[in-house]
Formats: C-alpha cells, sequence, structure tokens
C-alpha cells in the first residue's frame, strides 16, 4: 500500500483531451476522486461521495512516489511565487477553508481552537484569513503552543488530559476569549475530553466543529449544549478550495512555511529517517519529501 496524500510535483505527461495543462507546469494536487454519478457529487459535495477514491486509502495507492496519474481537472497550476512545498501545503490547508467555510467564519467570529497540531495551526492561519478577530488555541505541549503564538493567536491555554479539569480549564478559556465569548470552536483533536470542553466553552448560540476523524464513540455533555443551542457541525475533508488555497497563499494572507519543520530526500535511508522524525514528535510540525 503506498501511502501520501499531500502533494505537488511537475507535469511529466498529458492525455490527448488535456488543454489547460502542458508538461512542465507545476501543479497541486486534490487527491480524491468523485464518482461525479451520485446525487452528492451532483450537489457539489462530492467530498462525501460514497464512491470517493482517495489517495493512501484501500485499496487506492497513495502519492508517496516519483511519479502519479491523475485527473487534469484535480491538477491546479501554481503561480511562479509558490514553492511545490507551499503547494502540497495546500491539502491541510484546504480542510482548515472548508472548515471556516462551514462555519460561516467572518469578521464578528470568535474562534477557539482545540489542538496546535498541523491541522489546528492551519485552521488558525484559515480563520485568520476569514476575518476572524480574535482566536484562542488550546493544547497540552507547551512546543505547540508557542508555535501558535508566533503564529499570530490572540490567546493561549494549556491544558491536561484529565476529564476533571474541564470546568476550571473552560473558566480560563473564557477569561482569554474575552467578555464577547465563543462563537466557533473547531476541535482539531477529537478526544472525548477536547469535544466536551469545545461544548462547555462555546456560547449559546454557536457553533463546535469536529475538523476530521476523531474517536469513533465519545462520551460529552449533549443535552446541555443542546439546550443552549449550540450546533454541531461535521467537517471531512474539503471541496472546492485548492483555487482559494493557492490565492490565500499566492496573496501572502496565509504563509504556511513556518510549519514545514523538516525536509527529506526520497532514498530508503531518508525516507525511514523522516518517518522515525515525525513519530517522535517533539518540533515537527510538517515533515516535507522533496523526491
Amino acid at each position: 500500500m503506498v501511502i501520501g496524500h499531500e502533494c505537488a510535483g511537475i507535469i511529466e505527461e498529458i492525455g490527448s483531451e488535456v488543454k489547460n495543462l502542458v508538461p512542465g507546469d507545476r501543479v497541486a494536487l486534490e487527491p480524491g476522486i468523485g464518482c461525479w454519478r451520485c446525487d452528492l457529487c451532483k450537489e457539489g459535495r462530492y467530498n462525501i461521495c460514497p464512491d470517493m477514491k482517495f489517495f493512501a486509502t484501500p485499496p487506492v495507492h497513495g502519492s508517496l512516489a516519483r511519479q502519479v496519474v491523475h485527473p487534469a481537472d484535480l491538477c491546479f497550476k501554481l503561480p511562479d511565487n509558490l514553492s511545490l512545498e507551499e503547494g502540497a501545503m495546500c491539502e491541510p490547508l484546504s480542510v482548515a477553508v472548508h472548515a471556516c467555510r462551514r462555519a460561516n467564519i467572518g469578521p464578528e467570529t470568535n474562534v477557539l481552537v482545540m489542538g496546535a497540531g498541523p491541522i489546528g495551526l492551519v485552521t488558525l492561519l484559515a480563520a485568520r484569513a476569514f476575518g476572524a478577530p480574535r482566536i484562542v488555541i488550546v493544547d497540552v505541549d507547551d512546543y505547540r503552543l508557542s508555535v501558535a503564538n508566533n503564529l499570530g493567536a490572540d490567546g493561549v491555554v494549556k491544558v491536561s488530559t484529565n476529564m476533571q479539569d474541564i470546568p476550571e480549564e473552560v473558566e480560563r478559556i473564557c477569561e482569554v476569549m474575552g467578555a464577547v465569548g465563543v462563537h466557533v470552536t473547531f476541535d482539531c483533536a477529537g478526544f472525548n475530553k477536547t469535544m466536551s470542553t469545545a461544548l462547555s466553552a462555546t456560547r449559546a448560540g454557536g457553533k463546535v466543529c469536529l475538523v476530521g476523524l476523531g474517536h469513533n464513540e465519545m462520551t460529552v455533555p449533549l443535552t446541555p449544549a443542546a439546550a443552549r443551542e449550540v450546533d454541531i457541525i461535521g467537517i471531512f475533508r474539503y471541496k472546492n478550495t485548492w483555487p482559494l488555497c493557492i490565492e490565500l497563499l499566492r496573496s501572502g494572507k496565509i504563509d504556511v512555511k513556518p510549519l514545514i519543520t523538516h525536509r527529506f530526500g526520497f532514498s530508503q535511508k531518508e525516507v525511514e529517517e523522516a518517518f522515525e522524525t515525525s513519530a517522535r514528535g517533539g518540533d515537527a510540525i510538517k515533515v516535507m519529501f522533496n523526491l
């Protein structure tokens, strides 16, 4: 099974019917191919197509390879001022852009982000680009919180993994956020504790977005949240996000380069070292292969 789904590259060959690309073009690849026949695809929600073919989702091989074959309409040309690394970062950024669209983030939306991992950090960047006036991010790790600070978070809160600490931590989150409170919370971790904290910290009438795939089952304070009309929104992958991501990067409204912390070649030794680096955590955020 070949893994990998965050990628960019240079066109080597094109099919006879491809009109919008030529060999030598630098492109970012959207990794999911919808069936374009089901009702969801026809409605434009191809990201939840039941017959989606997605890089590195069995039985479909991924993109951690020297060459891949991909539909031209899912290959997006990169402007001259963007690197292939930034092109590859369009994939995680797309998750955040889709989440911000689903939550209607704007200049009147205070945002709380649970988790300062790669997806939490790009969600911070996207929410700021969408106009969020105040963004607070929460994590258990001091280094990740320092990165969030450097990326422009308005406040950070270090938390524990202990469920009993939720009431005190919610109080601290609300203090850091300020009097207006949390309009939207993005849970980018997907644990019982993070979702419970999100539901408790979000103001009445707000929204909690579960970004990506967390625990399959959770025990959370759903009834109190429902009584305050807190909406829960699911976020799965993305749709029609690459053009906006490329424009946000081209214009400088978002800079993902600080998230790329390690770079490796594509020899067997370097590939193994790259995975070991990522598995260790520490200061690794995004580990990039340059083929």
